[in-house]
């Protein structure tokens, strides 16, 4: 693999309500053309700062490459904003599983090829239990991260979590989408499995979102943002614990509370008269 990552933010000039100049940063977003076996595949929208990371989690998300040892190599051009993915023997059945192409609700518009729902049958998942003051602890750690976000906002943060609760892996991009595929291609180079973990997002949790991290083996989902009908479905079909609206010491478990132990609940606000 190439080691191509570039800065996530670039230095800008902008000017208040009183007109006054204000040096900051934005976020930079960059376009890169999939490239697979020499055949143009789709186009993501990204930072551009783990562009092997993402490439590789997008290729086992996508369910394009089952095995790592598939691939040969992966090499990211930003001249000409492009991946070149090679493998040692071709995709098998490429073409169909190219021609059914969903647009997700991901920022940036995520895509997902072939049957959203392929494979969710044979996901088993095995529940942690988690202490309410754990949960508390974990969000609180996660604000000494998002870095590209306080700097310039306009991005999305991705955790991988261990079973304590503690912080393996952080990743911001555009979009959410890419934020996981990263993550999952960070764990599939580190042959790391998702039992026991907690995937954190600041996006919503949308079918895309649980199709993905379920397919990870990853038991808990915790978001700081809302859920969708469709997501809440996935995560009751497959076994997710589902926590939203995660802040300060605020969320909403939408599945899973049996496996929740409220050790930490706050005191109740005082009622107005």
């Amino acid at each position: 693999m190439t080691n191509a990552g570039l800065d996530a933010t670039a230095s800008v000039t902008s000017y208040n309500e009183y007109n006054e100049a204000i040096e900051g940063s934005v976020a930079v977003e960059r376009a890169l053309t999939i490239y697979l076996d020499k055949r143009e595949v789709v186009t993501l929208m990204t930072l551009g700062n783990h562009p092997e990371l993402l490439i590789l989690g997008w290729l086992r998300n996508q369910r394009l490459a089952e095995d790592i040892e598939t691939i040969k190599a992966i090499q990211v051009d930003w001249e000409t904003e492009s991946v070149a993915i090679t493998t040692y023997a071709g995709v098998e059945d490429l073409d169909s599983k190219l021609s059914h192409k969903t647009v997700t609700t991901g920022c940036g518009q995520g895509t997902m090829f072939g049957d959203l729902m392929e494979n969710i049958d044979k996901v088993s998942l095995q529940q942690p239990l988690l202490k309410q003051s754990a949960i508390y602890e974990l969000l609180k750690s996660l604000n000494e991260y998002n870095e590209v976000y306080k700097n310039a906002g306009a991005v999305h943060g991705c955790a991988l979590c261990s079973e304590s609760l503690g912080i393996e892996q952080f990743i911001e991009d555009v979009g959410r989408h890419n934020a996981v595929d990263a993550i999952a291609g960070y764990m599939w180079l580190n042959d790391i499995q998702g039992e026991g973990k907690l995937f954190y997002t600041t996006g919503r949790l949308t079918s895309e979102m649980i199709i993905k991290v379920a397919l990870m083996g990853i038991p808990v989902l915790l978001s700081r943002s809302g859920i969708t009908r469709m997501g809440l479905d996935i995560a009751q079909k497959v076994g997710v614990t589902l926590i939203a609206r995660a802040k300060g010491r605020h969320f909403m478990v939408y599945h899973g509370r049996e496996f929740i132990e409220f050790d930490a609940v706050p005191e109740a606000k005082p009622v107005r008269v």
